[in-house]
């Protein structure tokens, strides 16, 4: 036994040294969140500031920016007779289509005069796959792929079709949303250039056609109606501190239709501002009606350029300049707010159509409050007349389909199939008590067959096909996600993924992790896998547990690895996604182990190689996803099940590759893995010794063999009960039906109805007691001191005086002494289905999950109550 320990200790040694070296093995991340220039977005030349010549070999000059939307002409030289040679852009001056992270990936993309592409580069992308998993030369060859290709080519990724004039390109596996934007953000750009250069025909809209009611609109007819719109930017999204004033708050709308003209700008107004728009050009209004923010931008006081405002429609832009704007005098509709900044833009190019939707842009830089770095990024607001107002209603627009909508398209077979086979699982384990009755403890096959087919499908599509190893970021994601802001574009973006959620979520919460950590997670899949076949080819003298005590101990492990990461992620969620490369699941299934450095190798290497000897190491001991599922397993509605004399009878206890059977016969569900073993020996006559037991005595006394019922024990022979078949000591022991002791709140004995609504809310919400109060009142004083805190603190939040960091800090704070309060009186939890009134004695863990979980959803309800607030006013 030390032997076997030492070896674990130096293997364990070994896990160490690799997740230590892991980092300082990787590369530098290159583009990764790379630091733009804070001035590239606006900057006259902007090839000082980027490598133009990197994506346009043989040029040698560039010139400064020009057009709408902005590019740079190369030259050969810059002499009298210099030649043009092509084009530079900036994506991010064209389209801000995000990637898989949600935002835009920063490309520099370089086009000849005939429309070919001739250089790529990516400047920054924040695309957290591409630091930790696929290396980022895998975009770079990605990128390579246009060099040749013309924007007028059809390109997409995928397979070529010849018979469509489609041309392909190669995708990277794994990162099929970030190329499919790519892909987008390359044609967008490259079409939008060359369409000004001449290139490509221009885009031609049909002009709008007015219905004229002469009706006159007040500014609150107007706001319903949509024709006139809120531009609205908040401190915080800026990088700023939060407070109770916008950032800056713009209303805009269309002036040339008559009602909606003659409405904002009075008769006289209306008609003398037709006068001074030529044919073919179109004007709407700004005004300022919060913050201290300037919408002209430093550009308008060096050259009378507006630079932080622009409108953008499809894959046009257009920016304005003095000679574009005209002075607003005043707004006449009846209710209009009062403003301290005000413009009328004229858009002359033809290319705009007011029948067609466009958008209002305030560009602007973001400060990343935890490094202090600038970015750039703008914020849309957008417009489109109502189809009442045009004659012939609105045009029909064909958009193109968000990435992960073609992702969804281009895969709906396999994500189909894949959905069948979560069916299909959640179908089998829901029928588990019939094949546990089919099995014995000498013959699984019922069941393994199951398993061990679910498995093979986990390890090999799964796994190394789709790519789907659910991750403890995705989980940290999802937290962010719900406190911060949700978009479901960015968990669809991966349906396998996606779908993967719906059944974790939905299983854990009906069986406990067990399911999918047990039957689907393809890493902890291929572990078991390692250790059944160890075991066939004759190493199974050597394969072992580890010592209960030592195994209660490092089982914390994971929860501690979770909550760290967890804690990490609201200071740095890079931070955090790097650090979560604790997990071997990106090496082992996305990247190859072979194509990354050797501390990740090393480090899949030895968790496999421990599993030859211990089964599931990584699972029991290290894994955070694991332990992020573990806590609200703690409220699954249905549990395995045990009967009086588990609590006496050691077998299913040392079979349980798990070791989550305690002394007591207990099942912790936040450790068990359900093989169903010990379901298969509940019903086994000849392997459940209590009931071997009994069969024997009636077979020697020649009494009928009844089956056995779903209490586990025989079905009794009148006038016999089942009390008959539970042995002394195990009568007189604690019942392993619970996961710990039975409890019985007085309180809310016999409530039915409202009553027992109000006591539900209350027990949630109330955590003090006259129990608490009797044995710790200086704790209960204390922690009713702190709740009053966390409510005002929450208040601060609603008020804009509190940043969203400081009201998790203080709901930190709560949670974790809300715990304490109950584990000094309401020291009980639900077990099973929460409408059933089954209480057990809460541990800390169990504390810790119920509270935690609670106080999540709480806290996300609070969050999503403030935004909601905030969008009103």
């Amino acid at each position: 036994m030390m032997s076997l320990r030492r070896q674990f200790a130096t293997l364990l040694l070994v896990l160490l040294a690799a997740l230590w070296l892991a980092p300082r093995a990787h590369a530098a991340a290159g583009a990764y969140e790379a630091e733009l220039p804070a001035e590239l977005s606006t900057a006259r030349d902007m090839c000082a500031l980027v490598p133009c010549k990197d994506v346009f070999p043989g040029a040698s000059h560039f010139s400064e920016r020009k057009g709408q939307p902005p590019y740079v002409e190369a030259y050969d030289n810059d002499g009298a007779q210099k030649k043009l040679l092509g084009y530079v852009m900036l994506s991010t001056d064209i389209t801000d289509t995000p990637a898989y992270s949600g935002k835009p990936v920063v490309t520099l993309i370089g086009m000849d005069t005939q429309g070919r592409f001739v250089g790529v580069k990516v400047l920054k992308h924040s695309e957290p796959i591409l630091l930790l998993g696929i290396p980022e030369s895998a975009l770079l060859k990605f990128n390579a792929q246009y060099l040749g290709k013309s924007v007028s080519d059809k390109i997409e990724v995928g397979q070529s079709r010849p018979d469509e004039n489609v041309l392909g390109l190669d995708a990277i596996s794994g990162a099929t949303v970030t190329v499919i934007a790519q892909n987008q953000v390359m044609m967008t750009s490259g079409s939008a250039v060359a369409r000004q250069v001449g290139i490509l025909a221009p885009t031609v809209r049909e002009p709008a056609r007015y219905v004229e009611t002469g009706k006159r609109l007040t500014w609150a007819e107007l706001v319903q109606q949509g024709t006139v719109q809120r531009l609205r930017v908040l401190p915080e999204q800026v990088g700023l501190d939060k407070g109770p004033d916008p950032f800056i708050e713009l209303w805009f709308g269309d002036l040339n239709h008559p009602d909606l003209g003659k409405s904002l700008l009075g008769e006289n107004g209306w008609n003398n501002l037709r006068l001074q728009l030529k044919e073919g050009e179109h004007a709407f209004f700004i005004i300022r009606t919060g913050g201290k923010e300037s919408f002209k931008g430093s550009g308008f006081v060096r050259g009378g350029i507006y630079d932080r405002v622009q409108v953008r429609q499809g894959a046009d832009s257009f920016t304005f300049r003095d000679l574009d704007a005209l002075n607003l005098y005043g707004i006449e509709a009846a209710g209009a707010p009062s403003y301290n900044e005000s413009v009328i833009f004229i858009i002359r190019s033809p290319a705009f159509s007011a029948a067609y939707p466009w958008k209002l842009s305030f560009l602007g830089n973001r400060v990343d409050r935890a490094t202090g770095t600038r970015s750039f990024t703008s914020f849309d607001t957008p417009y489109w007349l109502p189809a009442s107002t045009l004659q012939g209603g609105r045009p029909t627009i064909e958009e193109p389909d968000a990435p992960w909508v073609r992702v969804w398209k281009s895969r709906a077979v396999e994500i189909a199939l894949f959905a069948v086979l979560l069916v299909a699982v959640g179908v089998v384990y829901a029928l588990r008590e019939k094949l546990t009755r089919l099995s014995t403890h000498k013959n699984k096959w019922p069941v393994n067959g199951f398993k061990y087919s679910f498995w093979a499908l986990s390890i090999g599509w799964i796994g190394f096909g789709a790519m789907a190893q659910p991750s403890i970021t995705q989980v940290l994601t999802w937290f962010h996600s719900l406190l911060f802001q949700w978009t479901w574009s960015l968990f669809l973006s991966d349906p396998f993924i996606f779908l993967f959620w719906i059944f974790i979520i939905v299983t854990v919460f009906l069986f406990g992790r067990g399911l999918f950590c047990g039957w689907m997670c393809p890493f902890g899949s291929l572990q078991e896998a390692i250790y059944k076949v160890a075991r066939v080819v004759g190493l199974k003298r050597f394969q072992t547990q580890l010592p209960q005590k030592w195994h209660d101990r490092l089982k914390w492990v994971k929860y501690a690895v979770f909550f760290g990461l967890l804690v990490v992620s609201m200071f740095s969620m890079g931070l955090a996604e790097k650090l979560a490369e604790v997990e071997p699941f990106k090496t082992t299934f996305l990247v190859g182990v072979m194509n990354r450095a050797w501390p990740y190798s090393l480090f899949v290497a030895a968790i496999l190689g421990v599993s030859i000897f211990i089964e599931r190491p990584y699972c029991k001991y290290i894994c955070p996803l694991g332990a992020s599922l573990a806590m609200p397993s703690t409220f699954r509605w249905f549990g395995l099940k045990r009967k009086q004399d588990c609590n006496s009878c050691k077998a299913c206890a040392v079979g349980c590759g798990a070791q989550a059977i305690d002394a007591d016969g207990r099942i912790d569900h936040r450790e068990c893995l359900h093989c169903l073993d010990c379901m298969v020996l509940y019903t086994d006559t000849k392997g459940c010794p209590p009931l071997a037991k009994e069969r024997k005595r009636r077979e020697k006394d020649g009494l009928e063999i009844t089956p056995i019922g779903k209490n586990g024990y025989f079905i009794p022979i009148h006038p016999a009960t089942v009390q008959d078949q539970i042995s002394a000591k195990a009568a007189k022991g604690p019942d392993p039906r619970m996961p710990t002791t039975p409890a019985h709140p007085a309180h809310k004995a016999g409530s039915q109805g409202l009553r027992w609504v109000w006591l539900e809310l209350v027990d949630h919400l109330w955590p003090w007691s006259r129990e608490g109060w009797a044995s710790r009142r200086a704790l209960q004083i204390a922690g009713f001191s702190l709740a009053i805190a966390a409510s005002v603190a929450w208040v601060m939040t609603a008020m804009g005086s509190l940043s969203s960091g400081a009201i998790i800090g203080w709901w930190f704070g709560w949670s974790v002494y809300e715990v304490l309060i109950r584990l000094s009186g309401k020291r009980y939890v639900k077990d099973g289905p929460w409408w059933r009134d089954q209480y057990r004695r809460a541990g800390v863990m169990d504390m810790l999950s119920y509270v935690g979980f609670k106080n999540l959803l709480i806290g996300a309800a609070l969050f999503l109550a403030i935004k909601t607030l905030v969008g009103l006013a």
